[in-house]
């Protein structure tokens, strides 16, 4: 994957170290050997202490996400031939341990012997049936919860009950019961149209116009020097906010009243001062188009000088930003200062902050050839830490992924190799600071995306359901023309271990998460050349796939709606409208005749 261009002056990438080697496997997921942990298992030798922070693993407990039947037929798959990156005839299925022996036939089910017997052969006595009926009892009480069973008096019995959770935990909660309370629902007809393109501001140098916004009233986008908003189906201008400089810096949350964060530059560029810093914070609000405060603040490593800012996060009614200079904090409402960058004598200093439902930190400490990374939880009213996780050593940058549940992307050592900052996630408990699970992600398997230097810019993935969502690599279908195709699978967060969880996009698409909505994972199809593109709703439980929208395949709207790479694009879905923008634009090439956009959007309204 190749990444966008950078602004000036961003800080080196770097980082040591490397993760395991996966052993083989089909694609898309590994298939764990009986007795060794496969690929996205933390990597533990047998008889040796645990690696920073990771948990003794207690006994052969079953791994949530493995059913307890065998696995049927693969979503679209024909009978008799195997799909790709599904292993052959004999072979355990994708995401599925493999299991010693011959299944257990129940009596009454039939077998190879006939109907009737386990496997053939005598009908058994009645005394036997009792025996092998409380051994299956305790196998079911012991492997998978416990089952209640109650008598009416008449020999009649209720049905079976199980206990356990039902949210991704650990005692065989029900699949099924992940799935659900999402807001997308599918229209009448699913079948979009254009509602408006922007055509690309003509600009002299690479210009940040990262941050888009969606609400009941308005597609918010920022421009050069301004943020406008749109009505959200014809594209008509309803308002724009002047701002002195140029945005560098956009919050991706907003508050339930559309109120949100900027960063921006107190002034336009000159030709003597072509860089302007970042230093102004600015609260917006989306719905009235009114910019609510400007606010800055000196310290840190910038002295007496205002300090610069290229990081900016919302979480509750505090808008943390970050940079090279320090952290600060403002209150969302007032715009009063929770607290500034500050000197330390440790070098630390907060690199940026992940937003949302909690606060989280990236602070890097020591010195520049040898960093300390660390991730902090924070009371966002104070930026008190709640606790704390040391990265392992060699990591320069992270990337705040979610902050509840906490999960951080590195990329190790520099090894990812694709330019997507992540060769390895880790999942953190945000009460105490430990590491739940390391989770390994080949980059030439999986495809997330997350900024090498950024804090909070990772796209190409989803996480919920204590899970994270991610796409395969794009590999050769298994349709007659051989178009390219990917799938979405995911990793247990308290393991780290693959689930059998697997969405196919389907011959000649491309499919990757944009967001959660409810248990559900809201997801983009990226288009063949002769078909539009698609948006899908994935049921968390069954992976059961929903068309919500479905693009027009006109030759033009194709061209417009593919002429963004989705690895430097911002693309919003909600309430039927998808609204696809740009990032990062720079001068445009005067020898091509290819028209560049600044948004294009879709609507089934």
């Amino acid at each position: 994957m190749t990444q966008p261009p950078q602004p000036p002056n961003e800080p080196p990438q770097g980082g040591f170290g490397a993760p395991q080697e996966p052993p083989a496997g089909g694609f898309g997921a590994p298939t764990p050997p009986p007795e060794q942990p496969g690929y996205g298992y933390p990597q533990q030798p047998p008889g040796q202490q645990p690696q920073y922070g990771y948990p003794q693993q207690p006994g052969q407990q079953p791994q949530y996400g493995y059913p307890q039947q065998p696995p049927t037929q693969p979503m679209g798959q024909p009978v008799g031939q195997p799909q790709y990156g599904y292993p052959q005839q004999g072979q355990p299925q994708y995401g599925y341990p493999q299991q010693p022996g011959q299944p257990y036939t129940q009596p009454g089910m039939g077998g190879p012997g006939g109907p009737g017997t386990p496997g053939g052969g005598k009908k058994i006595s009645t005394q036997t049936q009792i025996i092998i009926a409380a051994v299956v009892a305790v196998v079911l009480i012991v492997g998978g919860g416990v089952y209640l069973v109650s008598g009416d008096g008449d020999g009649k019995k209720d049905e079976a009950k199980k206990s356990g959770t039902k949210d991704g935990g650990k005692d065989g909660g029900d699949e099924k019961s992940l799935g659900g309370g999402g807001k997308e629902k599918p229209p009448a007809s699913t079948k979009s149209k254009v509602a408006f393109q922007l055509p690309q501001p003509k600009v002299a140098d690479i210009t940040d116009v990262s941050g888009s916004w969606i609400t009941d009233k308005a597609y918010v986008k920022t421009g050069v020097n301004q943020i406008v908003g749109y009505e959200p189906d014809s594209g008509k201008q309803l308002w724009t906010i002047p701002l002195p400089g140029q945005v560098c810096a956009a919050s991706r949350h907003a508050t339930d009243d559309n109120k949100t964060a900027v960063v921006f530059a107190a002034s336009k560029p000159t030709p003597k001062n072509k860089y302007v810093q970042c230093t102004e914070v600015g609260a917006i609000d989306l719905d009235a188009g009114k910019l609510l405060w400007t606010e800055s603040v000196s310290g840190g490593n910038a002295g007496d000088d205002k300090a610069a800012f290229r990081e900016v996060t919302l979480s509750g009614t505090t808008v943390a930003v970050g940079g090279t200079d320090g952290g600060a904090a403002f209150d969302l409402g007032s715009g009063d200062n929770l607290w500034k960058p500050e000197v330390k004598a440790d070098g630390c200093y907060d690199m940026g902050y992940g937003g949302g439902p909690g606060l989280v930190a990236a602070r890097k400490c020591g010195s520049y050839d040898n960093p300390t990374v660390l991730v902090q939880n924070l009371k966002p009213s104070d930026g008190a830490p709640i606790s704390e996780f040391k990265m392992p050593a060699g990591v320069e940058y992270i990337s705040i992924v979610s902050t509840k549940p906490l999960v951080v992307a590195a990329d190790v050592g520099d090894t990812a190799g694709d330019g997507s900052g992540v060769s390895d996630f880790f999942s953190i408990d945000e009460k105490t600071g430990k590491l739940r699970a390391k989770i390994p992600v080949d980059s030439d398997r999986y495809a997330p995306n997350c900024g090498s230097t950024e804090v909070e810019q990772c796209s190409k993935l989803a996480v919920g359901n204590d899970r994270i969502y991610v796409p395969t690599e794009e590999h050769e279908g298994t349709g007659d023309d051989y178009g390219q195709t990917n799938e979405i699978v995911s990793f247990d967060l308290a393991t780290g271990k693959a689930t059998t969880d697997r969405a196919d996009a389907g011959e000649r698409y491309a499919m990757y998460p944009l967001r959660m909505d409810g248990s559900n994972i809201i997801a983009y199809k990226w288009p063949p050349y002769d078909k539009g593109g698609q948006i899908v709703s994935i049921d968390g439980g069954t992976f059961k796939e929903t068309v919500l929208m479905e693009n027009p395949g006109d030759e033009s709207v194709r061209d417009a709606e593919t002429s963004f790479s989705l690895d430097g694009a911002e693309v919003r879905f909600g309430n039927g409208r998808m609204y696809t923008s740009e990032t990062l634009i720079s001068e445009q090439s005067t020898s091509s005749d290819r028209k560049e956009y600044l948004v294009v959007a879709f609507t089934t309204n």
